[in-house]
Formats: C-alpha cells, structure tokens, sequence
C-alpha cells in the first residue's frame, strides 16, 4: 500500500497529476490516513476557521460550526443545515430555450427545452459553479446527497465526532 505525501495530495485535489500518477493512485490501496491528510489540505486551503467534516462537492464542504452541521462555500458564504438542500439557497440559471442551450451544445446535440432544462446553481457570495442539472421541465429540484456523518466517523474512522 502507498502512502502519499503532501504535495501529491495537494495536486490530486486540484487536478495537476497527469494520467499515468493518477492511474497509479486510483489502482492502489488507499493509505489509512488518507481522509485525515486530505481534510487538512482542504482545511488549509480556506480562510475559514470551523472544522470541515467532509468535503461535500467541489467548492462545498459540510463544517461544524457552534456544535451544528452546516454547508459551507469556499469563499465562506453559509447555506445552513446540511440535512436541507443547498441547492435552494443558491443563485440559480435555468436554461430553457433552444438558444440557451446551443450556447453549450452544438445545434441539434442538446435536449429540447419542451423536454428537459438545464439549472446551473452558484454560489450566491462568490458565484462559482457549483452544480448543473439537466431535468424535465417543472421537476423538483435534486437533492444530491445525505451522508450519515456519525455512521462514517464510528464504523469507517473508528472514531466520535
């Protein structure tokens, strides 16, 4: 089993391994403090003090803060309990027009906006991309992932929170 350091970690968080030393770090065992040596990269990488718990989705993090779980931006900006979707509280473009859709698609390769639409969510403070849909028109809004945080810690960490 390979233990990384530091510095691979870091360039595998920001995608600058090239393909022969990522394949090699997706092959292998995982390292068992891999998780701890990750969250403190992501921890040093924002200029937010509360603890991350786990990296949610690229840009977002689920943080304790004042003994509660919430969602968390890179920039800092707060979406609330991790256990409501974030994707509510963010700025939303919905692209539901056949000209709207050729801007990322060539002509005739997207969806037809009588059939599907496409919601880009961003981040209200910073506006970075943080998720796309494609959905039926009308179709609630997805909500991504509910991890069980204390099962993870116990029975995968083997440690409390």
């Amino acid at each position: 089993m390979a233990s990384y350091d530091k510095k691979t970690l870091e360039r595998l968080i920001d995608g600058d391994l090239n393909w022969s030393e990522l394949r090699n770090i997706i092959a292998e065992s995982k390292d068992l403090d891999r998780f701890e040596k990750i969250l403190g990269i992501l921890q040093e990488k924002v200029d937010w003090n509360e603890k991350i718990l786990l990296p949610l989705h690229e840009h977002l993090y689920i943080v304790l803060k004042h003994g509660e779980r919430i969602v968390k931006c890179d920039c800092g900006y707060e979406f609330g309990d991790y256990k409501k979707n974030w994707k509510l509280k963010c700025r939303i473009n919905v692209r539901d027009t056949e000209h709207e859709i050729n801007e990322l698609y060539p002509k005739d390769m997207g969806c037809h906006p009588l059939w599907m639409e496409i919601r880009e969510f961003f981040c209200p403070n910073c506006l970075v991309l943080l998720e796309t849909e494609s959905v039926p028109p009308g179709y609630p809004v997805i909500f991504n992932f509910l991890p069980d945080i204390d099962t993870f810690y116990k029975k995968w960490l083997k440690k409390s929170l």
